[in-house]
């Protein structure tokens, strides 16, 4: 690197490791572009570092740990299971390695300039990089935004403390007594759950009428079970309003429906959403590039900002706050940017949460496409009756797939139990390829596998159930 006033030339700037900016990256060299990615922390982003990889490393650890406990029920009995939460650590934090290393490594690979430290905008083509050993200043012919996004902080429950945030949560050196959880969608109750498996007295205030209030109520309320099952104390239309730290506590006093409640506890987790990083030091004000009121970018289908050689993807333009949708932006992006007549397309975007049981959703659901004036056929097929599931002894849960009744085409479908984040695959290839609810009945699904379930809610929609009395 060259430190002073003269430009270095580059076709690609891009700004943020992430899972949106290691691929589009990655991408764009494959595509015969010379790259130059920026981050100030380590590669992968929030998602490898701070989210995605650690906190599902932590919940498959809290799973074992719960297995472990209730063997008895097959006839298994494992006496004195005991956690060690350093090396629980130790070995999410080695999985976190192992992750952000391949990273790096791939963006070797593709023999892409990597530079540790901020990007800040002088102009719309020119850009300085800089930490505490250097500052060089880079033209480029185009640009990606990827910068991600932070958790919201709420004024009277500042960060801080025993005040925490996810990324806090996933480092505790300790299994904590007692948690308070602010917000009850993904990350509160996956990290929520997580801990009240590890023992942790858990309570969570949820402003909504349920958890997840993304996901249907019909999905939910067998999350909301099992949270009830490991002693989480959930308060629904609870607005947090202020609390009280000392060293050891905090007390937080909430509304549920006019009446005020308090709850003392060793931390308090607040999880009510993220913000996009377009503020600081990135100088977005200095190319006056076109945002919304929520400091979002806005985009084109092409993730094309409102200066046209500059690209925008991830948690800093609208939409749902998924890696995998950041990365699916970043790849069409880098394809708009070589000249490719690449657009976006979210039809078949799916959606995640590593609760218990897992739920996961692609498509509309049945409450979408009814609102759409759509005359809906449902499919639906119990875990409970999968022998593979029984023989897993994971019987909780059901497959639901939504159908166009005219037409016969599949319009969504979501899972709730045991693997959906893996299940939800195959429906997403259904809707993404335009299938029918007949592809799906006469697709061979393996047997005993619970992909067969997916093939059994298809014949159930289509009124020829097979393993289950038809209505």
């Amino acid at each position: 690197m060259v430190v002073g006033d003269a430009s270095l030339d580059i076709d690609l700037l891009v700004i943020g490791a992430g899972p949106g900016g290691y691929v589009a990256a990655i991408r764009a060299a494959q595509l015969g572009q010379s790259v130059l990615i920026v981050d100030k922390e380590a590669w992968g982003g929030v998602c490898l570092n701070r989210g995605c990889i650690p906190s599902k490393a932590l919940i498959s650890a809290a799973h074992t740990y719960e297995h472990a406990q209730h063997a008895d029920s097959i006839g298994i009995s494992v006496e004195n299971v005991k956690v060690d939460f350093a090396k629980v650590q130790a070995w999410k934090n080695s999985i976190v390695a192992k992750q952000t290393g391949g990273v790096s490594g791939l963006l070797k690979g593709n023999k892409i300039q990597t530079f540790q430290g901020e990007a800040m905008f002088i102009n719309e083509h020119e850009a300085r990089v800089f930490n505490d050993a250097e500052a060089p200043r880079y033209r480029f012919k185009n640009c990606i935004i990827a910068t991600g996004s932070r958790p919201i902080e709420l004024k009277a429950f500042p960060y801080g403390g025993r005040i925490i945030s996810s990324t806090e949560a996933l480092n505790l050196p300790e299994i904590p007594k007692s948690m308070i959880v602010i917000g009850g969608g993904y990350i509160g109750i996956e990290l929520g759950q997580t801990y009240a498996k590890f023992g942790t007295k858990v309570t969570v205030l949820e402003g909504s009428d349920h958890v997840l209030p993304g996901f249907e109520k019909e999905l939910t309320k067998l999350v909301a079970k099992n949270l009830e099952k490991v002693g989480v104390e959930v308060h629904t239309e609870a607005l947090a309003q202020s609390c009280t730290k000392t060293d050891n506590d905090v007390t937080v006093t909430f509304t549920v429906k006019g009446e005020e409640k308090q709850v003392t506890a060793d931390y308090v987790l607040v999880t009510v959403g993220r913000r996009p990083n377009t503020d600081g030091e990135l100088g977005l004000d200095l190319i006056n590039l076109k945002m919304t009121d929520r400091g979002l970018i806005e985009v084109d289908n092409q993730g094309r900002t409102s200066i046209p050689h500059i690209f925008a993807i991830g948690d800093v333009v609208p939409g749902l706050s998924l890696a995998h949708k950041a990365s699916y932006e970043a790849k069409v992006a880098a394809e708009a940017i070589a000249g490719h007549a690449s657009i976006v397309d979210y039809k078949a975007m799916p959606a995640v949460v590593f609760s218990d049981p897992e739920i996961a959703g692609v498509g509309l659901s049945e409450t979408e496409a009814k609102a759409q004036g759509i005359n809906v056929t449902i499919g639906k097929f119990p875990y409970a009756a999968n022998g593979r599931a029984n023989s897993l002894n994971a019987a909780q849960g059901f497959v639901k797939l939504v159908g166009d009744k005219e037409t016969g085409q599949l319009l969504g479908g979501q899972i709730v139990g045991p693997e959906a984040s893996n299940l939800i695959g195959e429906l997403a290839l259904a809707v993404e390829m335009g299938a029918n609810l007949e592809d799906i009945a006469l697709t061979i699904h393996a047997h005993p596998t619970l992909t067969e379930m997916i093939m059994d809610a298809a014949e159930g929609a289509l009124g020829h159930p097979i393993h289950q009395l038809g209505k």
